[in-house]
Formats: structure tokens, C-alpha cells, sequence
């Protein structure tokens, strides 16, 4: 189918030691001098928002990689400027872990990695890298493989203790499978398709596996395949599954925000019956749009980002707290009853998928919590002293709305943003 250097870091210090750098940083800022512009102090020749000056309360979201900004730790007049080594790019990517928002609390693990960041295995016609509890030690439910295969390239026979569930990214792609009871499957798909794989086994004499490769093949070159109806097999004892292995994901009809935010399409047990052990949500959220705030009582979310940039806020226990930046090909982690919501702070649709260790997709909104318990004691515990925003608090959520994407109804500029300079 279509494809798819010694450092003599004692020597050196001996010596500063001894002879003091008349133009360290260091030694100009105890001499009352300033920074050369190559030191990082500020961003872009002043601009907001990572500057000593800036004021934003509200710790608003900021796009350094689409203002094309050098995230610096200034918040709310706190911080200093860096005079060590600095990886610019690097920064530009997490700007919430180089100026984490207020509200971060406490130590929370980390939650994020990049596929770019992991060992790539280069075969005939194709590579794999992975992201597991090795390269992301929360990652303690799910892994996950990111995997390409040129045209013809095949992925050989394989088996998996634990089930395996895939999503085609692009490109076109056969699939092949045998079920327990002996029946075989075969499929071609295509992009925003899953599949869903149990093993293969067989009961044949050695003898007959005396030439077969003596190593693992993993990824080799084949030849393109024909047509399923002229390459599925035709023996008298062959039968077909009786299982789907297969999914059109994207053929589902979406949930669709009721305000443009963006929409939703939920793949688990219940549409793709197969798929008993993972459960999936395939969101796109709109620029100025949040996945709405939210929780998994039943699993921790694995999460890949496919488009866009995402800000993604964890509250976990004894208020605790920690913001993550998510670019395209980044892993996200959520733990499972831990608050979080995804928020689109650039210029283009988010476009992620939610995996879950689970056999149904299931979420609990704060909206819906909250418009589900007794409007007393929500008046009592967040706006005694408030009654008039108490009463708008309360009209926002009598219905017990659960809408997954939404965008907010009053969303900050970035003229607004440069006002509280």
C-alpha cells in the first residue's frame, strides 16, 4: 500500500577561582554595569509579555511559538533575567514551564514527551520510536509507537500480550489478522481509520519453519499487495472472522460544540465492540476554544497531539497543580479523577486523540458537577460574599450542560493583554 565532544570542568573553575572574568555577567552586574544585548533579559527587544513590567492577574495564555517570542521567567514583576546557557526553541515550545502560571502548586510530576525526543529505529523501508513508562514514567497504563512504512513495506507477523490499538496518521494501509477461534481478517485503510489486533498462532510441524529468517525481520521491504479479493487466502479449512478489527472513526458522526468550539467523536466498546481494553476520543479544538474542564473516573488519559498547540492545566490532590505546552507529536499524560482542561493557544485547530485504558470512554465536566449538586451549597462554598456573581455563576450552569468543546464567551486579546502593562 501507499506509505506511508572533554570538558575539564575542574581546570577551568581553579582558575575562575583565581582570575575573575572581567566580563562575565557576573562580574559587570557586580561592577553596576548592564547586560550586552546577547544576554537574555528581555524578549524581543521589550516585548510582552515576558518582561519585568508586564502585568496579567489572570496568567493568560501565550503563543511564543506563533509570536515568534523568547519565553523569559518574568511573572506579575517576579523573576530575574537568564544568564546561563538557554535553549531557545526548546522554551519557545513549554513557555508555561519556563513562566508557569500562579496557580501551579506543588510538585506534580511530569506529564509531557515529545516523539522527537525518542530513539528512532531505522529498518528497510520504514522506522519506530516509542513512547513508554521508559521515556514518560507516568505513562503506567498505555505505550505507544509512532511507526512509518514506505510503500510495500510490511510490518511482520507479530503478537502482543496486551492488546494492540492503532490509528493510521496517513497514508493508506493492509492489515491482516487472525482471531482466536482461526477466522482471519483483512482490511485496507486509510487516514483517521483504527485497528484493533489480538494474535497469531499456528500448529504446524518445525520442519516446516526450517528456512524462514533465523532474526527478527521487523520492518523489510515486500512488494505492493493486489486487491484483498486475489491475496486473501482460499484453503479449504480458511474462515473468515466473524470479528471487526477494523474502524471509520472519522465516519462518525461528530459531537459538535453548540458554540463553534470545536466537536468530538468517541470510539470505544459501544461502536467498535473489538476494542474491549481501549477506549478513544478524537477531538479538534478551535483557536480560542478549551476541552472544557474535565476528569476520567475510569482511566488515565494517553494523549497525542497530531495538530496545533495546546495549553493543558493538571490539578491533582492537596491543591496541587502544573501546567504543560503540547506541540504536534507531544504525549500527554493525565491521570485518572485529576482535573484538567486543554485550551488552543495558536492560530490553527487542535487536533488531538484522548486513549484510554478502558472498555468505555467516560468523563465527568465541572459543569455538569456543579449543575447537578443543590444550588445552595454551590452559592455557599464559592460566592457567600458574592451573591451577584453567585447568581451568574448559577444561570451559567442549570443545565447540567456537558458540552465537551466549547469556546468561552469572554476570551482576552492581545490588545487587552498589553493594556495591563
Amino acid at each position: 500500500m501507499h506509505s506511508h565532544l572533554l570538558l575539564g570542568v575542574a581546570l577551568v573553575a581553579n582558575l575562575c577561582d583565581a582570575i575573575p572574568i572581567q566580563d562575565s555577567p557576573r562580574q559587570r552586574l557586580l561592577d553596576g554595569l548592564g547586560l550586552p544585548s546577547t544576554y537574555r533579559s528581555v524578549t524581543g527587544g521589550g516585548r510582552l509579555p515576558f518582561t519585568p513590567g508586564h502585568k496579567d492577574p489572570y496568567d493568560n495564555a501565550v503563543d511564543a511559538v506563533g509570536d515568534d517570542l523568547d519565553p523569559l521567567p518574568w511573572r506579575n514583576g517576579l523573576g530575574a533575567s537568564v544568564l546561563g546557557p538557554w535553549n531557545k526553541e526548546r522554551s519557545r515550545q513549554s513557555p508555561d514551564i519556563v513562566r508557569p502560571p500562579s496557580t501551579d502548586h506543588g510538585n506534580v510530576a511530569n506529564m509531557r514527551w515529545s516523539f522527537a525526543d525518542s530513539h528512532i529505529r531505522i529498518e528497510e523501508g520504514g522506522w519506530t520510536r516509542q513512547t513508554t513508562i521508559t521515556e514518560l514514567p507516568t505513562s503506567v497504563e498505555l505505550a505507544g509507537v509512532n511507526m512509518r512504512l514506505g510503500e510495500g513495506v510490511i510490518r511482520e507477523l507479530h503478537w502482543h500480550k496486551e492488546a494492540e490499538w492503532a490509528y493510521v496518521l496517513d497514508g493508506e494501509v493492509r492489515v491482516t489478522a487472525l482471531d482466536y477461534e482461526g477466522g482471519n481478517f483483512i482490511d485496507d485503510l486509510k487516514k483517521g481509520d483504527l485497528w484493533s489486533v489480538i494474535a497469531k498462532n499456528f500448529n504446524l510441524a518445525p520442519e516446516v519453519f526450517a528456512h524462514i529468517p533465523q532474526g527478527e525481520k521487523y520492518i523489510f521491504q515486500g512488494s505492493k499487495p493486489g486487491s484483498i479479493d486475489d491475496e486473501e487466502p482460499q484453503g479449504k479449512e480458511v474462515k473468515k472472522s466473524k470479528y471487526n478489527f477494523t474502524h471509520r472513526m472519522l465516519e462518525q458522526e461528530p459531537i459538535n460544540s453548540t458554540n463553534g468550539g470545536g466537536h468530538v467523536r468517541i470510539t470505544d466498546s459501544k461502536n467498535f465492540p473489538i476494542s474491549k481494553t481501549i477506549a478513544a476520543a478524537h477531538a479538534v479544538i478551535e483557536p480560542g476554544a478549551i476541552r472544557e474542564m474535565h476528569w476520567h473516573p475510569n482511566a488515565d488519559e494517553w494523549s497525542f497531539f497530531i495538530k496545533g498547540r495546546a495549553r493543558v492545566t493538571i490539578f491533582a490532590s492537596e491543591g496541587t497543580a502544573r501546567t504543560f505546552d503540547y506541540v504536534p507529536g507531544d504525549v500527554g499524560i493525565v491521570p485518572r479523577n485529576m482535573g484538567h482542561f486543554v485550551e488552543n493557544i495558536g492560530d490553527e485547530p487542535i487536533e488531538m486523540l484522548e486513549i484510554f485504558r478502558a472498555d468505555e470512554f467516560r468523563d465527568i465536566s465541572l459543569f455538569k458537577w456543579m449543575g447537578e449538586t443543590p444550588q445552595k451549597q454551590v452559592i455557599d462554598t464559592l460566592f457567600a460574599d458574592d451573591p451577584k456573581n453567585g447568581k451568574l455563576f448559577l444561570n451559567k450552569i442549570k443545565d447540567a450542560n456537558n458540552n465537551v468543546v466549547t469556546k468561552p464567551d469572554f476570551v482576552r486579546s492581545k490588545n487587552d493583554m498589553a493594556g495591563d502593562l
